[in-house]
Protein backbone atom coordinates (compact mmCIF):
# COMPACT_ATOMS: atom_id res chain seq x y z
CA UNK A 1 0.00 0.00 0.00
CA UNK A 2 2.74 2.37 0.96
CA UNK A 3 4.33 1.29 -2.56
CA UNK A 4 0.97 2.26 -4.31
CA UNK A 5 0.48 5.61 -2.42
CA UNK A 6 4.28 6.60 -3.62
CA UNK A 7 3.79 5.88 -7.08
CA UNK A 8 0.65 7.75 -7.17
CA UNK A 9 2.47 10.78 -5.75
CA UNK A 10 5.54 10.62 -7.91
CA UNK A 11 2.60 10.92 -10.90
CA UNK A 12 1.05 13.69 -9.56
CA UNK A 13 -1.94 12.43 -8.66
CA UNK A 14 -4.51 14.81 -7.30
CA UNK A 15 -6.63 12.29 -5.32
CA UNK A 16 -5.61 8.72 -4.28
CA UNK A 17 -8.22 6.01 -4.98
CA UNK A 18 -8.48 2.79 -3.39
CA UNK A 19 -6.55 0.26 -5.12
CA UNK A 20 -8.84 -2.14 -4.53
CA UNK A 21 -10.61 -2.66 -8.25
CA UNK A 22 -13.46 -4.34 -6.28
CA UNK A 23 -14.02 -1.74 -3.93
CA UNK A 24 -17.99 -0.80 -3.82
CA UNK A 25 -17.32 2.32 -1.95
CA UNK A 26 -14.74 3.49 -4.90
CA UNK A 27 -13.47 5.44 -2.25
CA UNK A 28 -9.90 8.13 -2.56
CA UNK A 29 -8.00 8.72 0.60
CA UNK A 30 -8.00 11.25 3.09
CA UNK A 31 -4.67 13.17 3.58
CA UNK A 32 -4.46 11.65 7.42
CA UNK A 33 -4.15 8.83 5.46
CA UNK A 34 -1.71 9.33 3.07
CA UNK A 35 0.47 10.97 5.74
CA UNK A 36 0.49 8.06 7.69
CA UNK A 37 1.40 5.91 4.43
CA UNK A 38 4.43 8.31 3.26
CA UNK A 39 7.58 10.40 4.21
CA UNK A 40 7.39 14.11 4.57
CA UNK A 41 8.96 15.15 1.59
CA UNK A 42 6.29 13.46 -0.46
CA UNK A 43 3.82 15.06 1.47
CA UNK A 44 5.00 18.46 0.29
CA UNK A 45 5.17 17.13 -3.04
CA UNK A 46 1.47 16.23 -2.68
CA UNK A 47 0.24 19.30 -1.17
CA UNK A 48 2.06 21.14 -4.05
CA UNK A 49 0.68 19.04 -6.55
CA UNK A 50 -2.90 19.69 -5.44
CA UNK A 51 -2.53 23.50 -5.20
CA UNK A 52 -1.54 23.32 -9.02
CA UNK A 53 -4.84 21.47 -9.41
CA UNK A 54 -6.78 23.50 -7.23
CA UNK A 55 -5.52 26.78 -8.86
CA UNK A 56 -5.92 25.31 -12.10
CA UNK A 57 -9.29 24.91 -11.71
CA UNK A 58 -9.76 28.63 -9.64
CA UNK A 59 -11.17 31.01 -12.56
CA UNK A 60 -10.14 33.56 -9.99
CA UNK A 61 -6.62 32.95 -9.33
CA UNK A 62 -3.38 32.05 -11.38
CA UNK A 63 0.25 31.35 -10.70
CA UNK A 64 2.87 34.55 -11.84
CA UNK A 65 4.69 33.19 -14.77
CA UNK A 66 7.84 34.61 -14.06
CA UNK A 67 10.29 32.38 -13.77
CA UNK A 68 10.88 31.32 -10.02
CA UNK A 69 8.61 34.04 -8.88
CA UNK A 70 5.71 31.42 -7.75
CA UNK A 71 3.23 33.97 -6.55
CA UNK A 72 -0.37 32.96 -7.04
CA UNK A 73 -2.24 36.35 -8.06
CA UNK A 74 -5.74 37.22 -8.28
CA UNK A 75 -7.41 37.86 -11.38
CA UNK A 76 -9.46 41.37 -11.48
CA UNK A 77 -12.80 41.91 -9.94
CA UNK A 78 -15.63 41.31 -12.66
CA UNK A 79 -16.03 45.46 -12.78
CA UNK A 80 -12.39 45.81 -13.54
CA UNK A 81 -12.17 42.86 -16.16
CA UNK A 82 -15.26 44.11 -18.27
CA UNK A 83 -13.71 47.71 -18.31
CA UNK A 84 -10.60 46.35 -19.46
CA UNK A 85 -12.14 43.59 -22.25
CA UNK A 86 -14.21 46.48 -23.56
CA UNK A 87 -11.05 48.44 -23.74
CA UNK A 88 -9.35 46.01 -25.53
CA UNK A 89 -12.33 45.43 -27.56
CA UNK A 90 -12.21 48.60 -28.58
CA UNK A 91 -8.56 49.05 -29.57
CA UNK A 92 -8.65 46.00 -31.95
CA UNK A 93 -9.33 46.46 -35.55
CA UNK A 94 -13.04 45.40 -36.49
CA UNK A 95 -14.04 43.95 -39.37
CA UNK A 96 -17.68 43.13 -40.78
CA UNK A 97 -17.68 39.34 -41.10
CA UNK A 98 -15.98 39.57 -36.79
CA UNK A 99 -18.03 37.88 -34.50
CA UNK A 100 -21.01 39.43 -32.21
CA UNK A 101 -19.41 39.22 -28.63
CA UNK A 102 -20.90 40.39 -25.69
CA UNK A 103 -20.11 39.87 -22.34
CA UNK A 104 -22.67 39.22 -19.61
CA UNK A 105 -23.11 40.29 -16.18
CA UNK A 106 -21.91 36.90 -14.06
CA UNK A 107 -18.06 36.85 -13.70
CA UNK A 108 -16.71 34.59 -16.59
CA UNK A 109 -19.43 34.34 -18.66
CA UNK A 110 -18.70 35.04 -22.77
CA UNK A 111 -21.51 34.81 -25.07
CA UNK A 112 -20.71 34.67 -28.65
CA UNK A 113 -22.75 34.95 -31.70
CA UNK A 114 -21.89 33.86 -35.11
CA UNK A 115 -23.73 34.55 -38.44
CA UNK A 116 -26.84 35.39 -36.01
CA UNK A 117 -26.51 31.94 -33.83
CA UNK A 118 -25.59 31.66 -30.23
CA UNK A 119 -22.42 29.75 -30.39
CA UNK A 120 -23.37 26.94 -27.05
CA UNK A 121 -19.36 25.57 -27.46
CA UNK A 122 -17.94 27.70 -25.14
CA UNK A 123 -17.08 27.03 -22.02
CA UNK A 124 -19.09 29.35 -18.88
CA UNK A 125 -15.63 29.42 -17.88
CA UNK A 126 -13.93 31.47 -20.16
CA UNK A 127 -11.74 33.87 -18.77
CA UNK A 128 -11.95 37.51 -19.98
CA UNK A 129 -9.06 39.48 -21.03
CA UNK A 130 -7.62 41.60 -18.78
CA UNK A 131 -4.44 42.86 -17.26
CA UNK A 132 -2.95 41.11 -14.13
CA UNK A 133 -0.41 42.28 -11.76
CA UNK A 134 1.70 40.24 -9.54
CA UNK A 135 2.00 41.43 -6.16
CA UNK A 136 5.74 40.14 -5.68
CA UNK A 137 7.34 40.80 -8.48
CA UNK A 138 5.20 43.55 -10.39
CA UNK A 139 4.85 41.73 -13.45
CA UNK A 140 1.91 42.95 -15.14
CA UNK A 141 0.81 39.72 -17.71
CA UNK A 142 -2.40 38.68 -19.32
CA UNK A 143 -5.09 36.86 -18.07
CA UNK A 144 -5.77 34.63 -21.13
CA UNK A 145 -2.42 33.74 -22.52
CA UNK A 146 -0.01 34.47 -19.39
CA UNK A 147 1.89 36.50 -21.41
CA UNK A 148 2.96 40.42 -21.15
CA UNK A 149 0.07 42.45 -20.85
CA UNK A 150 -0.90 43.07 -24.47
CA UNK A 151 -3.73 45.91 -24.52
CA UNK A 152 -3.64 46.65 -28.50
CA UNK A 153 -3.31 43.20 -29.68
CA UNK A 154 -4.52 39.79 -29.80
CA UNK A 155 -3.41 36.99 -27.83
CA UNK A 156 -2.46 35.38 -30.96
CA UNK A 157 -0.58 37.70 -32.81
CA UNK A 158 1.42 39.11 -29.45
CA UNK A 159 2.29 34.60 -29.57
CA UNK A 160 3.52 34.90 -33.21
CA UNK A 161 5.67 38.07 -31.91
CA UNK A 162 7.59 36.75 -29.29
CA UNK A 163 8.05 33.40 -31.76
CA UNK A 164 9.74 35.55 -34.14
CA UNK A 165 11.58 37.51 -31.67
CA UNK A 166 12.70 34.11 -30.08
CA UNK A 167 11.11 34.81 -26.63
CA UNK A 168 8.36 33.57 -24.06
CA UNK A 169 6.67 34.36 -21.13
CA UNK A 170 7.33 38.79 -19.88
CA UNK A 171 10.08 38.33 -22.82
CA UNK A 172 12.20 35.25 -21.18
CA UNK A 173 14.63 34.25 -23.66
CA UNK A 174 14.86 30.49 -24.68
CA UNK A 175 16.32 28.13 -27.29
CA UNK A 176 13.39 26.28 -28.94
CA UNK A 177 15.47 23.35 -29.84
CA UNK A 178 15.72 22.88 -26.21
CA UNK A 179 12.86 24.02 -24.91
CA UNK A 180 8.76 23.74 -25.79
CA UNK A 181 5.86 24.15 -24.80
CA UNK A 182 3.15 21.53 -24.47
CA UNK A 183 0.38 21.52 -27.39
CA UNK A 184 -1.71 20.76 -25.01
CA UNK A 185 -1.74 21.90 -21.68
CA UNK A 186 1.30 24.93 -22.56
CA UNK A 187 3.55 23.47 -19.67
CA UNK A 188 7.34 24.15 -20.35
CA UNK A 189 9.47 20.79 -21.54
CA UNK A 190 13.09 20.42 -21.56
CA UNK A 191 14.19 18.06 -24.24
CA UNK A 192 18.19 16.83 -22.87
CA UNK A 193 18.36 13.28 -24.37
CA UNK A 194 16.01 11.02 -25.86
CA UNK A 195 14.28 10.30 -28.93
CA UNK A 196 11.67 12.58 -30.72
CA UNK A 197 8.61 11.10 -29.06
CA UNK A 198 7.46 13.23 -26.15
CA UNK A 199 5.01 12.86 -23.04
CA UNK A 200 3.99 15.38 -21.14
CA UNK A 201 4.39 14.37 -17.32
CA UNK A 202 1.31 16.94 -16.42
CA UNK A 203 -1.31 16.00 -19.17
CA UNK A 204 0.29 12.61 -20.47
CA UNK A 205 0.12 14.38 -24.26
CA UNK A 206 2.23 12.54 -26.61
CA UNK A 207 3.81 14.44 -29.10
CA UNK A 208 5.98 15.02 -31.80
CA UNK A 209 9.10 17.35 -30.58
CA UNK A 210 9.65 18.93 -34.03
CA UNK A 211 6.43 19.93 -35.31
CA UNK A 212 4.02 19.12 -32.00
CA UNK A 213 1.57 16.73 -33.64
CA UNK A 214 -0.22 14.54 -31.55
CA UNK A 215 1.16 11.35 -31.12
CA UNK A 216 -1.61 9.68 -29.04
CA UNK A 217 -3.20 7.31 -31.49
CA UNK A 218 -0.04 6.71 -33.56
CA UNK A 219 1.07 3.24 -31.84
CA UNK A 220 2.82 2.70 -35.09
CA UNK A 221 5.02 5.85 -34.95
CA UNK A 222 3.78 6.41 -38.63
CA UNK A 223 4.59 9.67 -37.88
CA UNK A 224 8.04 9.74 -38.67
CA UNK A 225 7.57 7.91 -41.91
CA UNK A 226 6.75 10.88 -43.83
CA UNK A 227 6.70 14.54 -43.93
CA UNK A 228 9.16 16.83 -42.60
CA UNK A 229 9.71 14.81 -39.23
CA UNK A 230 10.80 11.60 -41.81
CA UNK A 231 13.60 9.87 -40.10
CA UNK A 232 14.07 12.42 -37.17
CA UNK A 233 12.67 10.09 -34.51
CA UNK A 234 16.15 9.15 -33.15
CA UNK A 235 16.19 5.54 -33.04
CA UNK A 236 17.63 3.24 -35.90
CA UNK A 237 15.12 1.70 -38.66
CA UNK A 238 15.48 -2.06 -36.86
CA UNK A 239 14.34 -1.06 -33.68
CA UNK A 240 11.16 1.20 -34.78
CA UNK A 241 10.22 -2.28 -37.02
CA UNK A 242 11.11 -4.20 -33.69
CA UNK A 243 8.58 -1.95 -31.81
CA UNK A 244 5.74 -2.36 -34.47
CA UNK A 245 5.95 -5.79 -34.99
CA UNK A 246 5.48 -5.57 -30.34
CA UNK A 247 2.57 -3.71 -31.11
CA UNK A 248 1.06 -5.88 -33.96
CA UNK A 249 2.15 -8.79 -31.92
CA UNK A 250 -0.23 -7.81 -29.09
CA UNK A 251 -3.19 -6.99 -30.99
CA UNK A 252 -3.16 -9.62 -32.95
CA UNK A 253 -2.41 -11.94 -29.79
CA UNK A 254 -5.45 -10.02 -28.34
CA UNK A 255 -7.74 -10.81 -31.25
CA UNK A 256 -6.67 -14.90 -32.14
CA UNK A 257 -7.25 -14.98 -27.53
CA UNK A 258 -11.05 -13.38 -28.05
CA UNK A 259 -11.61 -15.51 -31.23
CA UNK A 260 -10.40 -18.84 -29.61
CA UNK A 261 -12.38 -17.64 -26.75
CA UNK A 262 -15.58 -16.68 -28.10
CA UNK A 263 -17.04 -20.23 -28.74
CA UNK A 264 -15.96 -21.52 -25.13
CA UNK A 265 -18.18 -18.91 -23.99
CA UNK A 266 -21.23 -19.54 -26.17
CA UNK A 267 -21.30 -23.15 -25.08
CA UNK A 268 -20.58 -22.23 -21.09
CA UNK A 269 -23.18 -19.52 -21.35
CA UNK A 270 -26.06 -22.35 -20.97
CA UNK A 271 -24.54 -24.36 -18.23
CA UNK A 272 -23.24 -20.86 -16.08
CA UNK A 273 -27.18 -19.72 -16.57
CA UNK A 274 -28.36 -23.65 -14.99
CA UNK A 275 -25.96 -23.48 -12.45
CA UNK A 276 -27.20 -20.33 -11.85
CA UNK A 277 -30.85 -20.67 -11.44
CA UNK A 278 -30.45 -23.85 -9.54
CA UNK A 279 -28.57 -22.29 -6.76
CA UNK A 280 -31.34 -19.77 -7.10
CA UNK A 281 -34.33 -22.54 -7.01
CA UNK A 282 -32.30 -24.04 -4.09
CA UNK A 283 -32.21 -21.26 -1.72
CA UNK A 284 -35.81 -20.15 -2.47
CA UNK A 285 -36.88 -23.98 -1.49
CA UNK A 286 -34.92 -24.01 1.59
CA UNK A 287 -36.40 -20.95 2.50
CA UNK A 288 -39.76 -22.38 2.05
CA UNK A 289 -38.49 -25.44 4.28
CA UNK A 290 -37.69 -22.98 6.40
CA UNK A 291 -41.07 -21.10 6.70
CA UNK A 292 -42.72 -24.36 6.78
CA UNK A 293 -40.99 -25.97 9.95
CA UNK A 294 -42.04 -22.19 11.93
CA UNK A 295 -45.25 -22.80 10.89
CA UNK A 296 -45.69 -26.24 11.85
CA UNK A 297 -43.40 -25.54 15.43
CA UNK A 298 -46.36 -22.71 15.86
CA UNK A 299 -49.27 -25.29 15.41
CA UNK A 300 -48.25 -27.18 18.04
Amino acid sequence: MRAYVEFEISEGAYEISCPDSQCPAQGVMTLPEIAHLTTSNLMKKHHRYRLNREIELDKTRTWCPRAGCETVCLIGTNHQQQQQQQQHSDSLPSTSNAPNTSVSSSFGIVSNELNGKNSDTLSATTPLLCAVQCPSCKDEFCSACKKAWHPNITCEEHSRRLVADGQDDIGIPFDNDLIKCCPMCAVPIEKDEGCAQMMCKRCKHVFCWYCLASLDDDFLLRHYDKGPCKNKLGHSRASVVWHRAQVIGIFAGFGILLLVASPLLLLAAPCIICCKCRSCSGSKIDEGDGEMDEATALQR
